[in-house]
């Protein structure tokens, strides 16, 4: 990374279209990644349906819009300009060039070439850490959500090089002379993945948009919980991934153990905001109440599973019962809840800030179809659901049928949710933004990237 040059254009904050490019790539994504995932079990999708629906959901949709959140809120929340908008144009269609054909090789048994295209994700992710990363460099102090976002610029570095070994394994057998074994290099890519780069981006990001958006602060009980899940849960992260790749069992299980308290603490803490509010509720705080209930159910079935075995495959993301309830629960709701209120903030504050005060303007809730909204909760609540009771009742033994039958209606179910989410968002953009997103916010667009004042937290 040190290859890029450090004299590229640094502007204030980056135009608009470059998040807004990010998200709807991402819900691409996203509706690619739940129509994989429902079809993938009926066999009727070839290759490796299974790891090309976790790669489109992780690597495409929330990493995809944690790009472009970073990018875009990073400087306003830190009080900075981005290091180089250009970067992060490129970025994008980087990542995004390299997963489509890393997917495709997946489904198409075209092992061969997913070297070339792990190789240029890994560009993508380096290009992004290196400017949101030269970013938050010149701010100083970092306050909570700054430090967690530099350790998943860091997680996200670990996890792309590991995702190349394992890619280039396809073709050369890099790990024949090292005492690591191939199933033992994806457990701890996955660990890192998902606890260390998403996890940990978005705990960063809960701590301001979960006092903000709720109008609390953070008081008693709050700040030991902040405290066990900010020095504790980093650390877990990289005693379970190591623990994992070098096959230590007791490294590996205080590892467990530091990441499931931490979830739950982050739990807690979010649940006690919410609690707390004297807001209205709105479609962001709806799902994050469901993100806080899903941390803390699975912090409690995850500690029993992980105390008494931390380096099973079989639960690589928590307790057998708990997959769901931690992607789908916690990750999914969180970014989309987040999504809620940033689409529609960055094209009101595009269309309709510089009419303030001059005539009548729509409030920032008013962007998007409230009925839309309330239907794809209830889609993505009853299908997460499902799915999440289905994983539960394979641990007992029950009948293949029962279960294939609950994970399709879930898996249908929540697809069409997805779908709902992506065309009310899709079409905030279009109805209120009176250009392409493709030209919106170009140079000399001067309003639109910086929200009213924000103040940081102010527990450093």
């Amino acid at each position: 990374m040190s290859a890029i040059p450090g004299d590229i254009e640094t502007e204030t904050q980056p135009p608009i279209a470059i998040p807004l490019r990010h998200f709807l790539v991402g819900l691409l994504f996203l509706l690619a990644g739940a129509l994989v995932g429902t079809l993938g079990p009926l066999g009727v999708i070839p290759g490796a349906p299974a790891l090309a629906h976790v790669h489109l959901l992780l690597a495409g949709w929330v990493c995809v819009t944690i790009m472009g959140a970073m990018t875009q809120f990073v400087p306003v929340w830190s009080g900075t300009t981005l290091h180089s908008r250009l970067l992060s144009r490129i970025q994008l269609w980087t990542v995004t060039g390299g997963l489509a054909g890393f997917v495709f090789c997946l489904l198409g048994g075209f092992y061969a070439w997913l070297p070339l295209f792990g190789t240029l994700l890994l560009l993508g992710f380096w290009i992004f850490v290196y400017n949101v990363g030269r970013t938050l460099l010149g701010v100083r102090p970092w306050d909570v959500t700054e430090r967690h976002f530099a350790i998943a610029l860091a997680f996200f570095i670990l996890v792309t090089l590991f995702g190349l070994v394992l890619a280039l394994g396809y073709t050369r057998p890099l790990l024949a002379d090292l005492p690591i074994s191939r199933s033992a290099l994806r457990g701890s890519h996955a660990t890192l993945a998902v606890f260390g780069a998403v996890l940990t981006t978005v705990f960063g990001a809960l701590y301001q948009l979960g006092t903000m958006f709720t109008q609390t602060e953070l008081h008693g009980a709050d700040h030991h919980l902040r405290r066990v899940e900010e020095v504790g849960y980093p650390v877990g992260v990289l005693l379970l991934a190591g623990g994992r790749l070098f096959d230590a069992v007791a490294i590996g299980r205080i590892g467990a153990l530091l990441v499931a308290i931490g979830i739950g603490a982050m739990g807690l803490v979010l649940g006690r905001r919410l609690l707390e509010t004297a807001v209205a509720w709105n479609p962001m705080l709806r799902r994050y109440a469901v993100a806080a209930a899903a941390m803390v159910s699975w912090a409690a079935l995850t500690v029993p599973a992980w105390y008494a075995s931390p380096l099973d495959s079989g639960a690589t993301f928590g307790s057998s019962a708990g997959t769901h309830l931690l992607l789908f629960g916690v990750v999914g709701f969180v970014v989309a809840g987040t999504l809620y209120h940033v689409v529609p903030f960055i094209v009101w504050v595009n269309r309709y800030s510089d009419r303030l005060g001059l005539e009548a303007v729509p409030m920032i809730d008013d962007l998007y179809d409230d009925r839309l909204a309330r239907l794809d909760f209830v889609a993505l609540l009853i299908g997460g659901l499902a799915l999440v009771v289905a994983e539960v009742l394979s641990t007992t033994g029950v009948e293949t049928g029962v279960l294939t039958t609950l994970s399709l209606f879930g898996g249908t179910v929540s697809t069409l949710g997805f779908a709902v989410f992506a065309v009310n968002l899709g079409r905030t953009v279009r109805r209120h933004s009176p250009q392409s997103v493709l030209s919106i916010g170009g140079v000399g667009d001067s309003g639109g990237d910086r929200p009213p004042h924000h103040s940081k937290q102010s527990d450093r």
